[in-house]
């Protein structure tokens, strides 16, 4: 399929951009806050300094990027591991499909891992509904993060997702990176990871090779993200009990508060499992299935490969026996850690402000968790 992009408006910066968008960085009025955010006390004369020194993309991700994720993950978790890194061939560039728990996390944190072990970091969807303001676009497109239109009418729509189709294509053939894409659009709210065919259609927009052809050259490979604690419960909670009542509507700075809050949030332990790619065997027994009976094959390989390598935490087990009034699961946990899990709840759904009967909101925040039994 011939392509009739040109994609300047949803690619990452290139290196030559990159000193323009350090100087927008320095000089906007949100960057001290930012900074006071993440880090607390931190030498602002310093930072500018050493962001003003940075003159490529590398760079960008190795000096700021790398060491803000990982200070992150030192300051709100018990330590983050990974397995399944084997799986991943440098030689060879792979879109990434990952069950989506945190807005910025997810992939940063895999990123941090890939260039710990060596492996080149990828290029990561980010909805167009997020990169608002100056700030935020700049550092995105500095970390390498290429933007997914959101809204539209179905036209509008069909046409974003086959550029989008042709720019990770594209990405992995002509530029020799990987991606990283959520296997939904948006985050998991319920705790229930489940792959959308539409993004799997979406990845086979770009080419008219058959079915198997197609999606085996992108070397589909599942990625299991997990969070003891997980990013943004109780706003979750909240928007799951008012989406019962009617339309759930955005406020307008909720995404920003939603990364902000996922970043400074306590997570536990966190894991990360990166399962085999998606054969060309696989492929072909999807193919034997009727039309979109294709993709509904495809995603449940994924999902059972996602699923499989999910990290079960005690917060899981203790909801899970909490919600179905037993003690299944009792060995998994302490009394001493199930009453701290019942307080953390309490406490935090005591602070949303929303009129609601604090027993739903317990229920919805405790399926969030059980889920991960489930």
């Amino acid at each position: 399929m011939e392509n009739t992009f040109n994609f300047e408006q949803i690619r990452p910066y290139k290196n030559a951009e990159v000193p323009e968008a350090i100087r927008s960085i320095l000089h906007d009025n949100l960057f001290p806050m930012v900074v006071n955010y993440i880090q607390p006390g931190a030498d602002m004369e310093l930072i500018k300094q050493s962001l003003s020194a940075i003159k490529t993309i590398d760079d960008f991700q190795e000096i700021v990027m790398h060491k803000a994720i990982r200070c992150v993950m030192e300051k709100t978790t018990d330590g983050v591991t990974f397995d399944g890194f084997d799986n991943i061939d440098n030689k060879q560039r792979h879109i990434f499909i990952a069950n989506h728990r945190d807005i910025v996390l997810d992939a940063a944190i895999l990123d941090v891992l890939l260039a710990e072990n060596g492996i080149d970091t990828c290029q990561i969807t980010f909805g167009s509904n997020l990169m608002k303001g100056n700030l935020v676009i700049n550092i995105g497109k500095l970390n390498k993060m290429f933007c997914i239109m959101r809204g539209g009418n179905i036209r509008d729509f069909y046409k974003q997702s086959l550029e989008v189709s042709a720019y990770m294509r594209h990405v992995i053939k002509d530029e020799g990176e990987s991606v990283w894409i959520a296997q939904r659009n948006g985050r998991t709210k319920d705790g229930n990871d489940k792959t959308e065919l539409g993004v799997l259609k979406m990845f086979a927009l770009s080419s008219d090779q058959p079915f198997v052809d197609n999606l085996d050259e992108l070397s589909i490979t599942p990625i299991s993200i997990s969070y003891e604690y997980e990013p943004c419960d109780f706003l979750k909670t909240a928007e799951l009990y008012i989406s019962q009542l009617q339309k759930y509507v955005k406020g307008e700075n909720e995404d920003l508060n939603s990364i902000l809050t996922g970043i400074k949030q306590y997570k536990g332990k966190v894991h990360i499992a990166v399962t085999p790619p998606i054969t060309r065997e696989e492929l072909e027994f999807c193919n034997q299935k009727e039309k979109n009976d294709k993709y509904t094959e495809l995603g449940r390989i994924i999902d059972n490969r996602i699923r499989s390598q999910h990290k079960v935490y005690k917060t899981n087990y203790i909801a899970w026996d909490i919600l179905n009034h037993e003690n299944r699961y009792q060995d998994q946990y302490t009394p001493q850690e199930k009453a701290a899990f019942i307080e953390y709840m309490k406490t935090g759904l005591a602070k949303l402000e929303i009129e609601a009967d604090p027993a739903d909101l317990e229920q919805i925040f405790l399926k969030i968790y059980a889920n991960g039994v489930v």
